[in-house]
């Protein structure tokens, strides 16, 4: 593990509690949870043909199974500053509309492994994930067929290699999706926006389209630390009443940023999640004590 590695103080422990009053039955959960794996894998076989689709039919088919798999697993699905009403449970008339043509980078917050389908309800485009999804057994191959882009986060030498990647993409019109804290937090408190992608934006002239995420209630839908994917996807079906909630935020033009740094800072404070979002006592005020295994260190974009 790399010293340079984001982190964060988010543990399942304190981040993720059990909620009794909130949940649902066993039989229930069990239909949520077989409703929602059958659903991703329909989309997952669905990629090769898909992908020969023109953009405009292919990006609607994606926001229809990101949002089709979202439901599945239980959760409603709020969004702002978008004037897509199909596109949420709850619409907000009369917001802008949520993208531009051209190339566009995507920044959004990173809480849990729902962020990529719920920016993808509104966003279809090239994900930019760990490397260690690319050896992944058949959905290593998948993601490499629909376009992922993959960081060797170990590898500090590897980082030139992957900003280029992103920019090439922005110049060929794509919508690249990057999630800039490089580790997911609970939501109540966030992390800092690493610089070096936003360089590709720049070298690229390419718009960055900031994204807050948020899920109420906060701690089902929490994947940090050391939090196994089965035990976050029984979480999520047994909560009763659980939003997702997505805002679309300004434009940010990166021609008006002198470099990387303050454009990062410009989309970190854009997406920053106000005082209503988090509790008086948030947990992270008392996690100094928390040893260093046990954080978060993981990016699960």
């Amino acid at each position: 593990m790399s010293a340079w590695l984001p982190t964060a103080p988010c543990t399942p422990q304190l981040c993720a509690p059990r909620t009794d009053s909130l949940r649902r039955g066993t039989v229930a959960a069990s239909a949520r949870l077989l409703a929602g794996v059958v659903t991703v894998i329909a989309g997952i076989l669905l990629v090769p043909p898909v992908a020969l689709l023109g953009a405009g039919r292919r990006d609607r088919l994606t926001r229809g199974w990101t949002r089709t798999v979202i439901r599945a697993f239980g959760l409603r699905i709020r969004t702002d500053g978008a004037s897509h009403p199909a596109m949420s449970d709850t619409p907000v008339p009369g917001t802008p509309l949520p993208d531009t043509p051209g190339g566009v980078l995507v920044v959004a917050n990173h809480i849990s492994w729902l962020d990529i389908p719920l920016v993808a309800t509104l966003f279809p485009g090239r994900v930019l994930a760990k490397s260690d999804i690319r050896r992944w057994p058949v959905l290593g191959a998948v993601a490499a067929y629909g376009g992922t882009l993959f960081v060797e986060r170990d590898r500090l030498r590897a980082l030139p290699d992957t900003v280029r990647d992103v920019r090439d993409a922005l110049r060929a019109g794509s919508r690249v999706i990057v999630f800039p804290e490089g580790s997911t937090w609970c939501g109540r408190d966030q992390g800092r926006f690493t610089a070096a992608v936003f360089q590709a934006a720049l070298d690229a002239g390419a718009p960055v389209r900031p994204v807050r995420i948020g899920y109420r209630p906060l701690g089902p839908a929490a994947f940090v630390g050391d939090d196994p994917l089965a035990v976050s996807l029984w979480r999520i079906v047994l909560a009763r009443g659980l939003t997702a909630e997505i805002e679309v935020l300004p434009l940010i033009p990166a021609a008006r940023h002198a470099d990387r740094r303050s454009l990062a800072r410009a989309a970190q404070t854009a997406v920053a999640s106000d005082s209503a979002n988090r509790p008086a006592s948030s947990v992270h005020q008392f996690v100094n004590f928390i040893p260093a295994p046990a954080s978060s260190v993981r990016t699960r974009s």
